[in-house]
């Protein structure tokens, strides 16, 4: 990440302040092209939109039209006590059934775990439906925080059956838990799985770094071993800038 707030003296010289194309969109353009060609590096902070409006001699909402078509399109991002910053570099994930944490590596971002909570208590009914255990019987309950090159990107909470009771802490914050659960035997065949969206509540938007209550992806997943037994419930979120799900659609 760039220490540096990064000055658009430069960039933005050639503006043309008489045509016919807007200067917001002059300006959001030049910018645009700067980031996606590394001139602006990942993780750069800008300086804040009075400074730049006041040193081009521009109008404040000018500029702060510009970074909202930069936010919107996924190349800024607003976070509370740094200011403006370029996305790091958002993480696109096929829905494939693999974790966050392959799919940081595979994509070469270096993935890191904190452990927020890590027990053992009683199943809902929900997940012990899912699970195929007793109402109030002991299951694994795991909730961490995963970040991609040191910027937080989802909170991922996992229920799992009682005989992986022994997975400790240590594994989790340095391994994906399909790795851990993989090297114990588990063959990890077929999930049902759902994405949607809602605000963040409780200390998400903290622990996300976003503004409080605002947007998350959300992915509810049960997942099956080649014996058809549930071996996880996994219930997660995700910063919306910094994450995204594709797919392939074929026509029948």
């Amino acid at each position: 990440m760039a220490d540096d707030v990064v000055r658009l003296d430069e960039l933005l010289t050639s503006l043309d302040r008489t045509g016919p194309v807007p200067l917001y969109f002059q300006v959001s353009s030049a910018m645009e092209r700067a980031i996606r060609s590394g001139e602006i590096p990942p993780g750069a902070r800008l300086e804040n939109e009075i400074a730049i409006a006041q040193r081009l001699s521009l109008s404040r909402p000018t500029i702060r039209r510009a970074m909202e078509e930069l936010v919107d399109k996924g190349l800024l991002v607003r976070r509370r006590g740094i200011g403006t910053q370029v996305v790091q570099g958002q993480v696109t994930r096929e829905v494939e059934l693999t974790s966050l944490y392959e799919d940081l590596q595979s994509s070469h971002h270096e993935p890191g775990t904190r452990v927020l909570e890590h027990d053992t208590r009683p199943a809902d009914a929900a997940t012990a439906e899912a699970l195929s255990v007793p109402v109030g019987s002991d299951i694994v309950y795991l909730r961490r925080q995963r970040s991609t090159d040191g910027v937080p990107v989802a909170i991922l909470v996992n229920c799992l059956p009682p005989e992986f009771a022994d997975i400790t802490t240590e594994q989790l914050e340095s391994k994906g838990l399909y790795q851990i659960l993989r090297s114990r035997g588990v063959t990890i065949r077929v999930a049902n799985q759902r994405i949607g969206a809602r605000r963040a509540h409780g200390d998400e938007s903290a622990l996300l770094d976003i503004d409080k209550g605002g947007p998350v992806l959300t992915m509810e997943r049960v997942a099956y071993d080649a014996a058809g037994k549930a071996f996880e419930v996994g219930h997660h979120c995700y910063r919306p800038d910094m994450y995204s799900f594709s797919t392939t659609l074929v026509a029948k």
